[in-house]
């Protein structure tokens, strides 16, 4: 059995997978906070799924995507601050717990594999790439390619949302002023449309609704900017899908109707997009359930 884990901010989602790629068990936990808490979690999420599983045997390996900066060669994890972890080298740590192989990887590109193995896995014709575009609390991609995830020369590859697109627009956590993340995440909205309901962003759209100008105006930037992102994976990757996750997306159509009709506006004055089709590309919603947790027990199988 492989298994895969998925530790978020809050809770933590495991599977495990036989060989033919079924998931044969399945585990959701609160994530602990700090380092001995993470382990712990981890530690116990992967003993459930071998006692659901009824396995003889310890798992072939264990896969881990978490959010932060993460070097998979080495297994460091960087500014994961959410999980209080920061600049340690987490895949030497859950190895020495667990006694079994573990591989670490940024969370959105375990999304990204996830999403590429359920789309291709039954096809009359496997894709040969895939950007999967979250849109959460932050805004990044994970990009596969030939079944490969693009990683970049730090493992940084995806981190689209601290590119700058308005120099007027909202300064960034990265430090940066204007970034996509500033302007189309759940930080956006919390720093942007301070509010104590369960969903605020449910609630920006509402207001959008009934009129109210503020609200219009940050929902417009919402979709522009998710659009934005859209185009240039399309642009520089030629990927061919887009599969757009995360939360923000619980939205629904009335999220995902205005960012296709902007990417379509955009072609009307450009031949070079109209030739592209980016909106033809664009899937709203992960494929399969525990995306990135799937994704994450594939990470062995991918390197």
């Amino acid at each position: 059995m492989r298994i895969g884990i998925d530790v978020g901010g809050t809770k933590t989602e495991s599977v495990g997978l036989d060989d033919r790629g079924t998931v044969v068990a399945h585990d959701v936990r609160p994530t602990g906070f700090g380092l001995a808490a993470v382990v712990a979690t981890v530690q116990a999420s992967v003993d459930e799924l071998v006692r659901q599983s009824e396995a003889s045997r310890a798992p072939a390996s264990v896969g881990v995507g978490i959010p932060g900066l993460v070097d998979p060669r080495t297994g460091t994890l960087l500014h994961a601050v959410n999980l209080g972890i920061d600049e340690v080298r987490l895949g030497e740590e859950l190895a020495g717990s667990l006694g079994v192989p573990v591989s670490i990887e940024n969370d959105v590109n375990a999304a990204a594999l996830g999403a590429y193995r359920a789309l291709s896995r039954d096809a009359l014709r496997p894709l040969r790439s895939l950007a999967f575009l979250n849109v959460g609390t932050g805004l990044a991609a994970g990009i596969v390619v030939g079944g490969m995830l693009l990683s970049g020369a730090n493992g940084t590859a995806g981190e689209i949302g601290h590119i700058p697109v308005r120099s007027d627009g909202p300064r960034c956590r990265c430090g940066q002023t204007g970034c996509l993340e500033a302007i189309a995440s759940g930080h956006a909205v919390a720093t942007r449309w301070p509010s104590s309901a369960e969903h605020p962003v449910l609630e920006l759209f509402r207001a959008s609704r009934q009129g109210d100008p503020l609200a219009g105006i940050l929902t417009r930037d919402m979709v522009d900017g998710i659009a934005a992102a859209i185009r240039m994976l399309v642009v520089a990757f030629d990927v061919e899908q887009v599969v757009v996750g995360g939360g923000l997306t619980r939205v629904g159509a009335e999220l995902q109707d205005p960012v296709l009709r902007r990417l379509r506006s955009w072609e009307g004055d450009s031949p070079f997009l109209r030739a592209l089709d980016v909106p033809g590309r664009v899937a709203f919603g992960a494929p399969i359930d525990a995306v990135a947790a799937v994704g994450a027990a594939l990470l062995e199988v991918s390197a």
